[in-house]
């Protein structure tokens, strides 16, 4: 018989806020944190907007920031989040192995030092303009050599914050990150799962941090066509489910969990949020950055997440959906969801809370997780705001623009990312 795993703490750092409660609170308001980029000039982009983490840094939780000052926002990120997540579940006051005690995130690249690189490719150009080519290479690798810094170079891994947080928390037992594009964080929670269930470990520190706020993510997202150009009000340009959406609105941050045995949480007395009951992971096996057109892998995964927890679909209170604002995915999950869930599918409140805090990318699904433990502590379920136009292929109850009251015992989010990765969690009381 499978170990049970629960949930008993929870941090953020989020563009709506850097605490669970303020951030929750902010949700249920309907608020955005859309709002011009001010990380850099963004002025020739096609995008001029994301959602930001503002007026935030690690001497919130005790750090300086000067001591992480060649780490990557992913890190930074992820440390904020851990430190608060691991206080609140009040793991570090126990007598724990620390074999028994892993790290498993879902963590995207670091930022690349766009200015330094700038200078190499001015260097190169210099140097081939004087030898009577059109790049030298000999001086782009010298101006690289002088300018960049060794120990922020490394931190581009994706794995640095999980080895940053294996130090931090001498956590000695099993150490992973996956970068599953925007399922990333929440296959991490679901991975982190699995091993306290086959016995590995009995507490993981898990989820996700990212960043793609910065020319090259929005350069590369713009020439995917995926992001918003409606820079006009930017708290209106995240419109999921609507008619007239047409691109998502980058976010960051990080949410980071932590995981323990029931047994090890109900003996010390934990506090606990709700149970990881069923995990599903699928691929589409289609296409890079299109989704099935009849949501193939989105089914499969939805399906996977119920029987894992030996779930009715009847049993489904809230979904959260991934709901990122594009033209096909809201369309494709809408139908995986009624394919799924038949007629009942249209009883059940959807809402996509991308449409306040943006799409944090890799760090996407396991905020999202969180909202349907929040959603299930209070039964109230968030809003999908600048929902104004219906849509005749999606025809749900996207829980437009106003929070509601929701007797939650059992939650669905979902996450699809590009490259075709579908991940779905169901969470429940306990």
């Amino acid at each position: 018989m499978k170990r049970r795993v629960v949930v008993t703490g929870l941090g953020c750092v989020t563009p709506l806020g850097s605490d669970v409660d303020t951030v929750w609170k902010r949700l249920l308001n309907g608020e955005s944190a859309v709002d011009y980029i001010t990380r850099f000039d963004a002025s020739s982009f096609p995008t001029k907007i994301a959602a930001e983490v503002k007026n935030w840094d690690l001497s919130e939780v005790g750090e300086d920031p000067k001591r992480w000052a060649n780490q990557g926002l992913h890190t930074q990120f992820a440390v904020g989040a851990s430190k608060k997540a691991v206080a609140d579940a009040g793991i570090m006051d126990l007598s724990f192995d620390p074999l028994r005690f892993g790290v498993y995130t879902g963590s995207g690249e670091g930022q690349q030092d766009f200015l330094d690189f700038a200078q190499m490719m001015m260097a190169g150009i210099r140097g081939g303009e004087l030898k009577g080519k059109e790049f030298e290479l000999t001086e782009f690798i010298r101006q690289g050599l002088k300018e960049f810094n060794a120990e922020a170079e490394i931190e581009q891994s994706p794995n640095m914050p999980a080895a940053h947080l294996a130090a931090m928390f001498n956590a000695q037992g099993p150490n992973s990150n996956c970068l599953t594009a925007c399922a990333a964080s929440v296959q991490a929670v679901g991975e982190a799962t699995e091993i306290i269930r086959r016995g590995d470990a009995d507490i993981m520190l898990t989820g996700g941090t990212h960043s793609m706020i910065h020319p090259m993510g929005v350069m590369g997202f713009n020439l995917l066509t995926a992001l918003s150009t409606d820079n006009d009000v930017p708290q209106e340009a995240s419109r999921p489910f609507d008619r007239t959406r047409h691109g998502f609105v980058l976010g960051e941050g990080s949410v980071m969990c932590v995981l323990e045995e029931y047994e090890h949480a109900k003996k010390r007395g934990a506090k606990i949020y709700g149970e990881i009951a069923g995990y599903g992971s699928t691929a589409d096996a289609f296409r890079i950055t299109d989704t099935h057109p009849e949501g193939r892998g989105a089914i499969s995964c939805i399906q996977m997440a119920l029987n894992d927890a030996g779930a009715n679909p009847d049993e489904v209170d809230y979904i959260n959906a991934h709901g990122t604002s594009t033209v096909v995915n809201d369309k494709v999950e809408t139908l995986a969801i009624k394919q799924v869930f038949g007629e009942r599918a249209y009883k059940i409140p959807v809402s996509s809370t991308k449409s306040m805090i943006g799409h944090m990318i890799a760090a996407a699904g396991a905020s999202e997780m969180m909202y349907c433990l929040l959603a299930m502590r209070d039964n109230m379920v968030p809003p999908t705001i600048n929902y104004n136009n219906p849509d005749p292929l999606c025809d749900l109850d996207y829980v437009p623009n106003v929070c509601r009251q929701v007797n939650c015992n059992c939650c669905l989010t979902n996450s699809f990312g590009f490259g075709g990765q579908n991940v779905s969690i169901l969470v429940k009381k306990v």
